[in-house]
Order: C-alpha cells, then structure tokens, then sequence
C-alpha cells in the first residue's frame, strides 16, 4: 500500500458510458401557489453541468488526470454545450451525435434543497453501441484504467466486448453498475454498486456475515476481481476473493447533497489506480472524496489540493479507527518518520489518573494509540455489572482527549494481535505494573520496540470511583 498521496498527473483514464446534462435553477422559496398546493420557486440562476460518465470525466480531470470520454449525445444545442464544457478542462471527447436528444435531468432548487427532478430522456437502442465503439476504441489507446459508467440508458449495451477488449490489452475495468443483472459487466476488474444496487443483484442480508458471503458468491460467479458495495452513513466495504472484507466507516460530515457522489468515488478510484495506488489506497481515497462531495450543493467537482488536505487531515487527526484503518495510519507516520506510541486498557470511568497517563505517555512521541477492551472482554477481566459507560462511549470520551491521536477497539482478552501488526515504537502502560508484568513486552523487545512504566494520580482509580459512588 502507498504511503504518500498519488501523483494523478499523467494518469491515463478513459471512461465510456451514459453521457447527460445536468441543468440546475437555482431561486427562493417564500410563499406557496394559490392554484396548488406546491411551492413557488423565483428562480435567481441556472447552471449547466457534465453529469453520467461526463461528470466522471469532469472528476478525472479535476484531480489532474488525463481523461478520455466516449459515448452518445444528441445532435443538439445540448449536445453542442457538453462538447464545449468539456473540451474547456481538457477532457478528450470521443462522441457519436445521435438522432436522440441528449439526456437532460433538470433540478429545481428552493435554497439548498432540492424539491423537483424533470428527465428528459429516450431510451437508446442498441444499435447506438455499434455506432459508438469504433469511436470509444480510440480512448483505449493510451489508457491505463478503463471505467464503464452505466446509467442505464443503453449506451454500454455491450459491455463485454469493451471489457474483453479492455483484458486483452491489460488495461483494468472499474464498472460503476445499473439494473439487477450485473452478469453483463463479467471479468471487471471492480464493481462499485451502492447498498441498494447491491441488494437488487443478491437479495436481502441480515448480518455482515451473510453480506460477505453474498459478496464472495458473486464474486465468484461472475469472475470479477472485487467488489466494492457503498453504504451511505455506514461508509464502504470492499470484498475480494479470499480476503477479510476491508471496512471503511463514513467520515462524518453535514450531508448536503448526494448527487454524483458516486461518480466521485469511482473517478477517484480510477485515477489512484492509474496513477500506482493499490486497491485499498484507492479505495480509502475515495471515501475521503465522497466525504468532501456530499458537503456540496449539485453536481461538483473535487480538485487534487483538496483531495490532498483532506487526505492529510485524514491521517493526522483520524479519532476512532477500525484495525484495517489503523494500520494503514501508522504506516503513513511511519514513512513520515513519527514515533507511534502505544497503550491499552478499559478506560471504563476516564478520571484524573487517566488523563495525567495519557499526557505522560503521548509526550514520549510523536502519535499515541489507545486501544481499549470490548464490552465483553471487561466483563471478563473486571466482572459483572462492568463496564459502566459502553465501548461506543468510552470511544467517544477519549477521542476528545488532546493527547490522543487514534483510538481503537480489540476484541480479545489482550491487544497482543494489535502489537503484532502495528509494531509501535513504544509500549506503554500505568504504574500500577512492572515491566515484567506488561502484557505484549516480549513482542515489542522482538522487533526492537521500548517498553515504558508510566507513573500513576495517587488514590485515583476506576474502582475506588465506583464504590465511592454506591455508599
């Protein structure tokens, strides 16, 4: 996994797929129709945007990659203002005017919020495709990462062939999918559908589980080499074959609007992998994209230096992390040269003590990590009626901490798997053990690692709090 944000220029991407116009009139909202009960919009401005796979182009070549953009438009005015809107940033327009009218979604916008869609559209015929592959070939020529943007309009009525094309000249194929039949897009490289397209293809799912092994058996009937299902406030997962789903939870953020959100994450899926990323950096870059896509009003771009802050942002200041998200983290404050220091416990009741530890312990580097026991593993070290606050909370309480950088969640009874992987620089714990006493000392001396007793607030701990409490 790259340890350092993608340099996009120079990546190559050529997507092909359902191409439209997204018009926006944009007004206020200040009193209702007396001939209905609806809202009466003044309408201030009117924007036009790329939207399908032209919105993908746009993503592409906002980051800085060198996009190349196939498929269908009409031969009108519509036509005509895409063409020019996207030559002006660069993207490489290989269209087929058809005898159809471009597709236009229209938008009414009362504020922020959105309280009318009009499509204007025509299903195409397949014949179109024919028309349209000599073009969409040449978009192959130099491209490093091929992306079918489907919109179910009938443009990719053959999708085979550009995959199959695509395979023989080792070029991978990023689908963002449509409909209940995903056969069609057999032998890509990655599917992104969202929850719902997911749900269509495979049926309903009840636990993780169950979503795993629906992921895996689809991954397996068609041939595809992964499988990426975005979960709105539940972020995304990506399945491959034989591997552990890789997880990651949404950034929290106001959501504003949702529209092309998608377009955003396999835009910038397409162009990390062009650029060298592997799959899971891709991946978490796209999540960070979303992240900042869904803050935004309308169809939207985002740029490189914004991607990068955010990245950086990320990765400085991440909070409660999952164990994948984690270590990915500390290998980035690795390669910056950062001393990561480690500590573990319950943290049931946070208290002075705690707080004086943490301050002490985060001063010996650069990061520190808090992993904390699950809810069952303090029952068991600590007893019925324990813990008090749940592992949600006490992640909550010691992300607001200063002195904490990243904080983490294990399920055994120690977090020595935890130290196995990350391999801190140092191992901390409270001064109410010795050295020899430390739980994971012989893991951190085997790779070279420090292990530091820390002093403890007198007369301060959890269960003194506790029994004070009950008198």
């Amino acid at each position: 996994m790259p340890l350092s944000f993608p340099h996009y220029h120079g990546a190559n991407v050529a997507v092909i797929g359902d191409i439209m116009l997204d018009r926006y009139f944009y007004g206020n909202v200040n009193r209702i129709s007396p001939e209905a009960p609806v809202p009466i919009v003044h309408v201030k401005r009117e924007e036009q945007l790329p939207g399908g796979a032209a919105n993908v182009a746009v993503n592409l070549a906002s980051l800085g990659a060198n996009a190349s953009l196939a498929g269908i438009v009409g031969n009108d005015r519509d036509g005509d203002q895409l063409l020019t809107q996207l030559e002006s940033i660069n993207v490489a327009c290989r269209f087929h005017r058809s005898n159809h009218n471009t597709i236009v979604k229209t938008r009414i916008m009362g504020g922020q919020q959105q309280l009318l869609r009009m499509d204007f559209e025509e299903k195409l015929s397949s014949n179109e495709w024919g028309k349209l592959w000599p073009i969409a070939e040449e978009c192959l020529s130099a491209a490093k990462v091929l992306v079918l943007s489907d919109y179910d309009k009938g443009t990719l009525s053959n999708c085979q062939k550009a995959i199959r094309y695509a395979m023989d000249k080792s070029i991978p194929v990023v689908v963002d999918p449509k409909g209940a039949d995903f056969s069609k897009y057999a032998c890509a490289d990655l599917l992104t559908p969202n929850l719902s397209e997911f749900l269509a293809v495979v049926g309903s799912v009840s636990s993780e589980a169950e979503m795993e092994e629906k992921a895996q058996g689809l991954i397996s009937r068609l041939n595809i080499g992964a499988l990426l299902v975005t979960r709105s406030e539940k972020g995304m997962t990506l399945f491959r074959p034989n591997q552990d789903p890789f997880h990651l939870p949404a950034i929290t953020k106001e959501v504003a609007d949702v529209t092309g959100a998608g377009d955003t994450v396999i835009a910038t899926i397409a162009a990390s992998l062009a650029a060298g990323a592997d799959l899971e950096s891709a991946v978490t870059l796209s999540n960070i994209a979303a992240s900042i896509v869904v803050g935004k009003v309308g169809t939207t771009a985002i740029t490189a230096p914004e991607l990068e802050l955010a990245f950086h942002n990320y990765h400085q200041s991440q909070g409660s992390l999952s164990n994948e998200q984690l270590a990915l983290a500390v290998k980035l404050a690795k390669q910056r040269g950062e001393k990561v220091v480690f500590t573990n416990g319950c943290f049931d009741i946070l208290h002075a003590g705690h707080v004086t530890y943490l301050q002490q312990a985060r001063a010996l580097g650069d990061r520190l990590i808090v992993a904390i026991n699950s809810d069952e593993s303090v029952k068991k070290l600590k007893g019925e009626g324990r813990p008090i606050n749940s592992v949600d909370r006490r992640l909550a309480v010691l992300q607001g901490l200063e002195s904490t950088d990243w904080v983490t969640m294990f399920d055994g009874d120690t977090p020595e798997s935890l130290l196995k992987e990350l391999q801190p620089s140092i191992l901390v714990k409270g001064g109410d053990y010795s050295e020899e006493q430390v739980v994971g000392k012989e893991i951190v001396h085997a790779y070279g690692g420090e292990v530091r007793v820390m002093s403890m607030v007198p007369d301060c701990s959890t269960t003194k709090i506790i029994e004070k409490a009950r008198l």
